[in-house]
């Protein structure tokens, strides 16, 4: 059971990740507890590197990631569950459009596995090299800017070609589910997923549970502009409550 400060100080990262500015007294107010308790709440949270002190409140910290070569190391099995579950979900696409990430090359790999005679645009070359393995998939990779810790291209002409395109489906990881849309830790990738999002009927997120609450610098899109969300663990109320009001479908697996 969860102590009463470790209650609070959940609830005052919710609260930033509604507001990501707040006063002390505001937060005192809404907690219903003194502004010197929650001063040390922000300074606990601060070295935590959860949030950034302001004078006389605080902000949320925009979080990092690492490249994605590490990524691909974590939560293995359950990036492996996500993918079976999208695949499930695309089923009768023809052209899906695919951005970078640990969790796109799974369910990349998945669809080289159960799915044939499509089409796949796609900036990553893990994405592209999985699917290789199926001779039946047509894959077409962007132009653009080499981005090496990501392993994929970005930049104006990876955006000016997907521009020419269209999809039936639109697969994209996504380094935090915010309250108001997914983000990516690179602005670059962000401006490549936003392009394919437009250009995309639906479009499906893919996430592990590691990603939910989390804010990153480039909000590729409202969630109003996402379908479905896969992810692996049922979120917190505030973030399926955000999901339920963009109208995006969640799936737990």
């Amino acid at each position: 059971m969860k102590k009463p400060k470790t209650i609070r100080q959940d609830r005052i990262l919710t609260e930033l990740n509604q507001a990501p500015s707040l006063r002390v007294a505001e937060l005192a107010r809404r907690l219903d507890v003194s502004t010197e308790t929650i001063r040390r709440d922000l300074d606990e949270l601060t070295e935590q590197g959860l949030l950034n002190r302001t004078y006389g409140g605080a902000v949320r910290s925009l979080s990092t990631e690492p490249a994605v070569a590490e990524r691909h190391t974590l939560f293995v099995a359950e990036r492996e569950r996500i993918a079976r579950a999208a695949v499930q979900i695309i089923k009768g696409a023809q052209v899906l459009m695919i951005g970078s990430g640990a969790t796109t090359v799974h369910t990349a790999r998945r669809i080289a596995v159960d799915m044939k005679n499509i089409t796949v645009l796609t900036h990553s070359f893990g994405v592209a090299t999985v699917l290789a393995i199926n001779p039946t998939i047509k894959v077409v990779m962007s132009p653009g800017n080499y981005h090496a810790a990501e392993g994929a291209t970005v930049g104006a002409y990876a955006v000016s070609f997907l521009n020419g395109f269209y999809a039936d489906f639109a697969i994209l990881g996504a380094s935090g589910l915010g309250p108001d849309g997914p983000s990516d830790a690179l602005l670059e990738c962000g401006a490549v997923y936003t392009a394919m999002v437009s250009r995309a009927a639906r479009t499906l997120v893919v996430a592990d549970h590691s990603k939910q609450d989390r804010l990153f610098p480039a909000r590729y899109a409202p969630w109003r502009d996402i379908d479905e969300v896969v992810t692996d663990q049922q979120p917190g109320e505030a973030l399926q409550e955000s999901l339920r009001l963009g109208g995006v479908k969640l799936t737990v697996c």
